[in-house]
């Protein structure tokens, strides 16, 4: 069923589309390589355990903690706009 001026299937390649950017950023975020026996950021050593649980880990918890928050996910957007955004 078309909604608006949509074709068929429309909103489904929308959310198809989110899904696609949403896993490529989340794999850009992987850790590859060996992991550092000391943070990058700060010089403080990591944990065994962490080096174990995460391969390729380059950040203690308190700096990894520190870069999440600064990353923020991508909030959900129209892509093919709203009618009132197009009447305007």
């Amino acid at each position: 069923m078309a909604v608006g001026w949509s074709r068929d299937g429309a909103v489904q390649d929308q959310i198809d589309a989110n899904v696609q950017d949403a896993v490529k950023l989340a794999r850009s975020r992987l850790n590859d390589g060996a992991s550092l026996t000391h943070c990058e950021a700060c010089g403080a050593e990591i944990p065994a355990a962490r080096r174990k649980a995460i391969p390729g880990v380059r950040l203690c918890v308190g700096c990894q903690s520190d870069l999440e928050k600064q990353q923020q996910t991508p909030a959900g957007y129209n892509r093919r706009g709203s009618k009132d955004s197009q009447l305007k």
